[in-house]
């Protein structure tokens, strides 16, 4: 996955992956570090191969490795992180060689990664569905304080 691994020495990646890290450090929650990233593409990639979806492996990675990348402003500016994300992602991608048509498909995926219900393309769905089971949730020492289980949410294991 060459476009991918471009992806991950990007100066830009980088230092965007690094101001998430920064703004996350006193954070108790889960982060949105490189490793929350690369579990969301494993599991997008099983949930495309369990739907038997037609989908190149290294656009389901790239838009993963890429859903997150605004939260440094969400945290810093107050603006919402997924349409950040598309923002910045655009630049990366057309330097990590993918085309017009992947462009599109991918941005708009992370920009309505968060949309529930309302996602305008399998892959923003695939990718919602995937930020939420990557969560390692059984393991998780603040769960009782999560916002996620405040309403009586089940803790289980996806993937």
């Amino acid at each position: 996955m060459e476009r991918v691994d471009k992806i991950l020495r990007h100066s830009k990646y980088i230092e965007y992956m690094q101001k998430i890290e920064e703004d996350e450090k006193d954070r108790i929650f889960c982060r949105h570090d490189l490793q929350h990233c690369v579990d969301v593409a494993r599991i997008a990639y099983i949930l495309v191969l369990e739907n038997r979806l037609v989908m190149k492996k290294d656009v389901i990675y790239a838009t993963a490795l890429l859903h997150d990348i605004g939260r440094w402003k969400e945290y810093e500016e107050g603006v919402e992180h997924a349409s950040a994300s598309a923002e910045l992602a655009a630049d990366i991608l057309v330097d990590c060689g993918f085309d017009a048509e992947e462009r599109e498909f991918m941005l708009k995926a992370i920009r309505d990664h968060r949309k529930n219900g309302t996602q305008s393309t399998f892959l923003s769905s695939i990718i919602y569905k995937s930020d939420k089971m990557s969560r390692l949730c059984v393991n998780c020492e603040v769960r009782d304080k999560c916002k996620r289980f405040a309403d009586g949410g089940k803790v289980n294991l996806y993937y």
